[in-house]
């Protein structure tokens, strides 16, 4: 093998001719076959085109034939177009070897136009003379400098394209064949602007390879400065699951912490549903691969079922991770079990009948719209509150239905005069229906507006909840004068799912150690709160030392002694969230802080507040794939899912959207709610008052 001397540059010392008819030459440093030694230049210089660049080639041969290249391409340039020149071409440098020497472009080439080499360059093996287009400058030169940074602006400007393209496949789980669609196409280029030229549009082939490759690489390196915030904040395990359509039993697995959450896996339980050891086993499996020091809860999606079973023997099984409910799943329960009270029952039907009649007749409908300036009755939400939050627009609207069915375009209609149409009528015209629907507004518009905080809060929410359902029921007792026959049926409904699923220890440690309760006038720590501290220090703290210490140190956080006395100012623990203001004045305690910071950073609710689709995850665990295409199948449900919790996590958070069914059917139609709460996270707002609903919500303490 020819050795590279200091200045040679000489091809034919770094390759073999094969067959000098065909122009078959070979590299000598890894044997790869190329037409003519102009390519084998190309290979060696490490100029990518019509051939790949040695790898095994040193980097001073790579380096002499890259700037004999761009020597030639220069000069060789200059001699055909003279003294080119236009206002809108690149004038940043001369170029030709008077004014700029090729050493100096060279180096500057060599560090901002790998990109554009590596990607753009076509070589024509039939030509040495030219390498590849580029823009001229003034007085016969040429600007290679910025004529490479042009073409560089233009492969960033196309790459950055593709790749949004290819982030849209991802993040929307929308078959990569679309990318070949001709519709697809040019509906992308149809978005340029005049004179510009057409998108490098990637392929199926591309999206599915080195794209993807890229995007996995990236979302890991995501995904890994999330775990890297485990051991500090604690995370959360969320159980997503469901029975699709072929009957399986699926589940989702997530990693919750302040961070952000990330998606872990998909599994099918199915062939050992009953078998609630070897379910166990899978949860303990996830929660080993987390790593049990950083969890602190599982938070289940439901209280039947598989899930319900294993919850069971939590608590038995695992001595070191608290099992939780998730709240608006057991909020949604207390709705479904007060529209079961024979009263609530009876209104929800009358509405419904109402809601059927208008919406199932387009001349009544028109009407409505007429009288109510285009508003609808139904309010769009999820599946369990929108029976009440359409209550809430009937009672808005409620003048306006009195004045349709008194006009006289409904006296002279056809409905009129049918028995259909006369029952509704009569309805919107019952003052007791109208004092119905109020009472069952009063029950259940704080915990609608709970629900709706809960999904869309984007801080933790442990710290919160036991004051919130008590702010509930408080709101309740008020709505109905404090009379007692009124108010306990729901105070029961609500007790029931609090005392069986919803309340955990860590709910109870949490309002304790959220300084802007705790050191509120009107903090009542009865033995429930301090049971529930206790049994969240022996839980969640396994060294003895380290329990002690805490014991110890809380009491200096109960009269507020040492760094907690700056921090029990009413400025300080109101406004900022509990998990920071306890990194800000814990450090006194570090044993404490560290256990305050780890149950404070957590959710109360679980995965259904991220809406992710379950198509995807359906595909991934049907069997009978190769190998390969299994893996791909792994690699873009990985991308996909983290991506919409990426989004989620960054504010643009999917809407609340309820199943795809008959709008006429069980009050769902399939649309995002329209009522948007913000202030940051359960800031109790004042609601608005629907005419002889409930009044607003008020906060008794300090707001969420």
């Amino acid at each position: 093998m020819a050795a590279a001397t200091e200045g040679s540059i000489d091809v034919r010392d770094h390759g073999m001719s094969l067959d000098k008819k065909k122009g078959r030459v070979q590299c000598n440093y890894c044997g790869k076959v190329v037409s003519g030694f102009f390519r084998l230049k190309c290979h060696l210089g490490g100029i990518r085109g019509d051939v790949i660049p040695c790898e095994n080639a040193p980097q001073k041969v790579r380096e002499q034939f890259r700037d004999s290249l761009l020597e030639r391409k220069t000069e060789g340039f200059c001699k055909e177009v003279g003294e080119p020149y236009h206002l809108n071409l690149p004038q940043k440098r001369h170029c030709c070897p008077n004014l700029n020497s090729v050493e100096h472009n060279k180096h500057e080439i060599a560090q901002n136009g790998s990109t554009y080499f590596a990607m753009h360059v076509d070589i024509d093996s039939s030509t040495e003379d030219t390498l590849m287009d580029t823009a001229p400058c003034p007085n016969g030169s040429i600007g290679s400098q910025a004529a490479i940074n042009c073409e560089s602006r233009k492969y960033s400007s196309s790459s950055e394209a593709q790749k949004c393209i290819a982030r849209f496949f991802y993040e929307t789980g929308v078959d990569l064949s679309a990318a070949n669609s001709p519709s697809f196409k040019r509906m992308i280029n149809a978005t340029l602007g005049h004179g510009q030229t057409e998108y490098n549009i990637p392929s199926c082939q591309e999206l599915k390879g080195w794209m993807l490759n890229d995007e996995i690489k990236e979302m890991q390196r995501y995904v890994k400065n999330i775990r890297h915030s485990w051991a500090s904040t604690g995370c959360s395990v969320l159980l997503d699951g469901w029975i699709d359509e072929k009957g399986r039993h699926l589940v989702n697995f997530l990693v919750d912490c302040p961070q952000g959450a990330v998606y872990l896996r998909s599994s099918d339980v199915t062939s050992f549903i009953s078998d609630v050891d070897i379910l166990q086993s899978l949860l303990d499996g996830i929660i080993e691969e987390i790593g049990v020091d950083n969890v602190v809860q599982v938070v289940a999606c439901s209280t039947k079922g598989w899930v319900g079973d294993v919850g069971k023997q939590f608590v038995d099984r695992c001595k070191r991770v608290v099992w939780t409910v998730s709240a608006s799943h057991c909020i949604e329960l207390m709705l479904e079990k007060i529209g079961m009270i024979e009263s609530i029952k009876r209104i929800l039907n009358e509405a419904k009948t109402i809601i059927k009649f208008i919406y199932g007749h387009e001349t009544v409908l028109s009407l409505l719209k007429k009288h109510t300036l285009g508003c609808d009755l139904i309010k769009p939400s999820t599946r369990l509150a929108m029976p009440f939050m359409t209550l809430e627009n009937i009672v808005s609207e409620k003048q306006h239905l009195k004045d349709m069915f008194a006009s006289s375009e409904w006296k002279t209609s056809f409905w009129a005069s049918r028995i259909e149409g006369k029952r509704v009528a009569d309805l919107v015209g019952d003052q007791s229906f109208w004092n119905g629907i109020g009472n069952a507004l009063k029950a259940t518009t704080p915990l609608v507006r709970v629900l709706f905080l809960i999904k869309q809060a984007d801080k933790p929410q442990v710290g919160y909840i036991y004051e919130t359902m008590d702010q509930v029921k408080e709101t309740i007792k008020e709505e109905f004068k404090k009379k007692k026959p009124h108010y306990m049926p729901f105070w029961q409904v609500i007790d029931e799912i609090w005392d069986t699923h919803l309340h955990s220890p860590i709910h109870a440690a949490g309002y304790y150690l959220n300084p802007s309760l705790f050191y509120s006038s009107d903090f009542f720590g009865d033995a429930e709160v301090a049971f529930g501290l206790l049994s969240s220090i022996v839980r969640l703290v396994q060294d003895q030392r380290s329990q002690d210490m805490i014991s110890r140190q809380l009491e200096e956080y109960r009269h507020a002694r040492g760094s907690f006395e700056e921090g029990s100012a009413l400025d300080q623990r109101t406004n900022m969230p509990p998990a920071l203001w306890w990194s800000r004045y814990g450090r006194q305690y570090p044993e404490l802080q560290r256990f305050a910071i780890r149950i404070l950073s957590q959710n109360c609710d679980g995965a259904s507040r991220y809406a992710l689709k379950r198509s995807l995850a359906e595909k991934l665990v049907t069997t009978g794939r190769n190998p390969i295409e299994q893996k791909r199948l792994n690699d873009l449900a990985f991308v996909h899912y983290n991506l919409q919790l990426q989004q989620f996590q960054s504010g643009t958070k999917l809407d609340i959207v309820a199943e795809e069914i008959d709008p006429m059917d069980d009050w769902i139609v399939d649309q995002a709610p329209e009522t948007v709460f913000q202030n940051g996270l359960f800031s109790w707002i004042n609601f608005d008052t629907y005419g002889e609903g409930p009044s607003n919500i008020r906060a008794k303490k300090e707001p969420w």
